[in-house]
């Protein structure tokens, strides 16, 4: 790219957003969320691609992950909308984990500064000491949580999708401009060999 603040801007977003992906699918992975971690895993190799194009200057890489970026700014928003249950979802449905477990997001079983009362019984005693006490003295809600996370990917996102629309067409421009120099022209081939083959007809002539 022409400068490097653009492509240095795209760079420093595309390794934010690895990192903050990767730290939600950690705890995706303990909430056993299995369509947000296919969604995590796909995202992760979009952003890659990103990374790959703005470094080798391949525009088309960086439309591929321009062109997710778009699709994951709708997933988080849908993400949104479900733990804020807007819309008529419920966080407490198994959509997340295509109905083959019933757990739920890792931050409602362990919500921030939340409070545990013990869940012993006369009968029962080996399998939880504790339970968790929903929305009882938590420091923050869990589903704030996600959506917060959800939030942070869908700025970030948005970020990146306007940085590589720009260089993309800042690479477009410059590879139009090399054309017009000749950079892919074979004429100037021609004008090499132009005078060896004058002297060849004059010296056939004589």
């Amino acid at each position: 790219m022409g400068s490097c603040s653009g492509r240095c801007t795209l760079l420093a977003l595309c390794a934010l957003q690895l990192v903050t992906i990767l730290e939600r699918q950690v705890f995706d992975f303990l909430g056993y969320q299995w369509v947000p971690i296919l969604a995590n895993f796909v995202h992760i190799v979009a952003v890659i691609l990103g990374l790959f194009g703005t470094i080798q200057y391949r525009p088309r890489y960086i439309v591929v992950y321009a062109v997710w970026a778009a699709i994951w700014v709708t997933w988080n928003v849908f993400i949104i909308c479900f733990y804020l249950e807007v819309g008529g979802l419920s966080r407490d449905s198994e959509l997340l984990t295509f109905n083959l477990s019933r757990h739920r997001s890792w931050w409602q079983e362990h919500g921030l500064g939340c409070l545990h009362e013990g869940a012993s019984s006369a009968g029962l005693r080996a399998l939880h000491s504790q339970a968790l006490v929903s929305g009882t003295g938590c420091a923050l809600e869990p589903s704030h949580v996600e959506a917060l996370h959800s939030g942070l990917q869908i700025l970030v996102a948005l970020l990146g999708f306007i940085y590589s629309c720009y260089g993309v067409s800042v690479l477009m421009e410059e590879e139009d401009s090399f054309d017009f120099i000749g950079g892919f022209d074979p004429f100037p081939l021609y004008h090499v060999y132009e005078k060896p083959s004058k002297l060849l007809c004059k010296q056939a002539h004589l």
